[in-house]
């Protein structure tokens, strides 16, 4: 590691963030280590390679913070590399890791700084950690009682040998870099890259010093950890207690230690072993035979030579016997006890209920068998909103792939009374029916923007893409959980089911991408391309647009104003609406709603009075066409405002209940900070706006430009072909590249008719 350059100061501390694959959750772990109370501190955030955003948050902070230095590494070499990388660059006097996407409690380097003062400035410094489940729920480490500060402030390590039953991680400690240097201390590559520095580390120091304090939330993630990860790579625990071996072999005076590393060593055998989501079926006798062969040439000599084993935690009789089965490669012995353990665990559970009545019965038997025949590769089926008719990205994508993909069978699942609303070229099937658990069951691809039916198990081969239906204002997902008042269901686990099917996650933007990863955590391939819902915002003309409107029946040359409110999660009865006779009355005889309640209240009495100029298109099949005829759009806090902006048509925000809504749902950012357009916080202010023609004004148009450049980056007419060509044509590059904005052409609104003169009330829609 190069010396600090001359004249310059040394920062106490070298914060190493190397980042894979964490997104949605690096930005929280940086500001965790800028925002700490004790400033004197570089951080080096090194991109791994990582194929999404990680590399790009990297540059932003180095941009803006001297103290962030980024180090891109040209291809992926996994964390212990990666962390070589930043201790490459380090000059700070101590060393502290962290994950990406893991979090600096606030204070901690405070903490840390104080207690190694009070220790004598020692090689290594232990503090604890809490681990942040994918629940939410945080829980400290369950060894924390081994960091009690009673004692002295500093000692050897065989003044405290239990240390080493603390987790084998190098993220719970800080190290004095001469020390580092000293020693020759590095990350090798492969999985468990902690264990070979960890060990050493501990052994090697000649003070060690305890924080009894958590400094680290650690985060335990669905998915990406792996320890949810079924991979050959496991096998790599074995390459690293050689090479901690190894070391303790050159180090003779370390020798003692032999007996209780060893220990350590079987447990982390047997604990990985006994885990059914990290082996693959072909390496679990590998595995098993290696590690028997591991166990026996390092086993430490028993009786008057070797001194008795020391224990550094607790060893049940079990325990010792699983370690010893190990290492007699007593595989089928081992497997015998396993099979009956898992009996014993499971001989309480009562029976399944059989389904009621005999046709569920049998169509559920009709399902099983289907599932046992061949996939058929051009079958792909299409659902939207629940049943219903032919809509959203689904319906979009449908389209696209039946023109670039003419021998593909297409097949949208819908309740009867939406079947008109299907192309001639799909096959409608009637959920629940036998030809409906056909499709699922041999279909390669299937696609929807909510989710299929619970009973679908997706078998291999099969490939499912979530499209979603809109960009996350609200919170959503996991980020509900705290949010009872808007949470249809506590069923979290099964909205995770859910989400472990999908293959592909469709989103319209970077914030959607960060909001998906972290609220609905799985395995999924994030698809940033836009929405396909959206691509006909490029290709409709004048004449589409016009025939539209005079369909709908609005009269040439009147204003038409898409009025489309969200749900109010916090009432059970439908929110007021608008005055609309008071409104129109205001606005003139040049003024025309259109008025789309919430998909929510379908079906049920408009709560409006007739007026010649509101037209009721709540039951209008698209609100894609209803976008395309509209002048501009009146929401509140709906994500049609995200799709709405792609036209570059005026938008206006009628928030009148904001604070409630964000008490209630959650919001994952002020709209009212950067809203597409003016603000209205009354009826009388939302008049105004139109009235006075600020809706349409030169600052409307300021605001809307950087929602779109934000919110709208992909979506400019090819989101659909994009998806088709990467899903179903399996043509990862080259993908056709998106339209620059300066370029796009979105459909043009009907012409404006002449302005009529009013008195300007210059201060509405912009006093946020």
């Amino acid at each position: 590691m190069p010396a600090p350059t001359p004249g310059c100061a040394v920062p106490r501390f070298s914060v190493i963030v190397p980042a894979y694959k964490v997104q949605a959750y690096l930005q929280e772990s940086l500001d965790s280590v800028l925002s700490q109370s004790y400033p004197d501190l570089e951080l080096i955030a090194v991109d791994d390679a990582s194929p999404d955003a990680c590399g790009a948050i990297i540059d932003e902070y180095a941009a803006r913070d001297p103290r962030v230095t980024a180090v891109r590494l040209e291809h992926n070499q996994g964390p212990g590399p990666a962390r070589n990388a930043g201790l490459a660059r380090a000059g700070g006097d101590y060393l502290i890791f962290l994950d990406g996407d893991d979090t600096l409690a606030p204070g901690a380097l405070q903490a840390v700084t104080d207690r190694l003062k009070a220790t004598g400035s020692p090689d290594v410094l232990v503090h604890d950690h809490a681990r942040v489940l994918w629940t939410g729920e945080v829980v400290r480490d369950r060894v924390a009682d081994r960091l009690s500060e009673q004692g002295p402030a500093s000692f050897r390590l065989t003044d405290r040998p239990e240390l080493l039953g603390m987790p084998m991680v190098v993220w719970n400690k800080a190290y004095r870099r001469a020390y580092v240097e000293r020693e020759g201390l590095t990350f090798p590559p492969g999985f468990y890259e902690d264990t070979p520095w960890t060990c050493p580390a501990l052994l090697a120091a000649e003070s060690v010093a305890v924080l009894d304090r958590v400094c680290v939330h650690h985060r335990e993630r669905r998915t990406g950890s792996i320890l949810t990860t079924s991979s050959r790579r496991h096998l790599d625990l074995l390459d690293q207690y050689e090479r901690v071996f190894g070391f303790l072999g050159a180090r003779p005076e370390l020798e003692r230690w032999r007996p209780t590393v060893y220990r350590r060593m079987a447990e982390d055998f047997c604990a990985l072993y006994a885990d059914p989501r990290r082996l693959p079926r072909a390496g679990r006798a590998e595995f098993f035979a290696r590690a028997a062969t591991l166990l026996r040439g390092h086993r430490p000599p028993v009786g008057p030579a070797g001194g008795r084993w020391r224990r550094s935690g607790v060893t049940t009789r079990t325990d010792r016997l699983r370690h010893a089965l190990m290492r007699l490669g007593a595989r089928r012995t081992h497997r015998v006890l396993s099979l009956a353990r898992q009996a014993a665990l499971t001989a309480g559970g009562g029976a399944r209920v059989l389904g009621r009545g005999l046709r569920e019965t049998l169509l559920r038997l009709h399902y099983r068998i289907q599932r046992w025949l061949p996939l058929r590769p051009e079958l792909a089926v299409f659902s939207a909103y629940w049943h219903g008719g032919y809509a959203c990205n689904p319906a979009a994508i449908e389209a696209k792939l039946r023109e670039l993909a003419p021998r593909m069978r297409t097949a949208w699942i819908c309740d009867p009374e939406h079947a008109a609303t299907l192309p001639a070229a799909t096959t409608a099937l009637r959920p629940g029916s036998a030809a409906y658990w056909t499709a699922l069951a041999r279909a390669t691809y299937l696609t929807t923007n909510v989710n299929f039916d619970r009973a679908l198990v997706k078998r291999p081969g099969q490939i499912l893409t979530q499209t979603q239906h809109g960009t996350p204002l609200k919170r959503v997902g996991l980020d509900l959980r705290d949010r009872p008042a808007a949470t249809p269901t506590t069923d979290f686990a099964g909205l995770l089911r859910g989400a472990d099917q999908w293959d592909y996650l469709l989103s319209a933007n970077r914030h959607s991408t960060l909001v998906w990863e972290r609220a609905l955590p799985s395995s999924y391939t994030t698809l940033e391309y836009g929405y396909p819902r959206n691509d006909v915002f490029h290709r409709a003309g004048r004449a589409e647009v016009l025939e539209l409107r005079e369909r709908l029946g609005i009269a040439p040359g009147s204003t038409a104003i898409l009025y489309a409110p969200t749900h109010r999660d916090y009432r059970r009865s439908r929110p007021d609406h608008l005055d609309f006779e008071r409104v129109l009355r205001d606005l003139g005889p040049r003024f025309t709603v259109l008025a789309r309640t919430h998909l929510t209240y379908a079906g049920t009495t408009a709560p409006w009075e007739p007026h010649p100029r509101l037209i009721d298109v709540s039951a209008h099949p698209s609100v894609e066409e209803l976008c395309l005829a509209s002048d501009a759009l009146v929401t509140d806090y709906s994500s049609l405002m995200f799709d709405y902006a792609t036209l570059d048509r005026p938008i206006v925000i009628h928030a009148d209940d904001w604070e409630a809504y964000e008490a209630a749902r959650g919001t994952y950012f002020d709209l009212r900070a950067c809203p597409p357009g003016a603000i209205a916080r009354t009826e009388d202010e939302l008049v105004d706006i139109f009235a006075t023609g600020h809706w349409q004004g030169s600052r409307s148009a300021q605001l809307r430009a950087s929602f779109r450049s934000r919110f709208c980056a992909h979506d400019d007419g090819h989101a659909a072909e994009r998806v088709v060509r990467r899903v179903f044509l399996g043509q990862a590059v080259p993908l056709p590249t998106t339209v620059p904005p300066a370029e796009r052409r979105p459909a043009p609104a009907a012409p404006a008719p002449a302005p009529e003169p009013t008195l300007a009330n210059l201060g509405a829609g912009f006093g946020f």
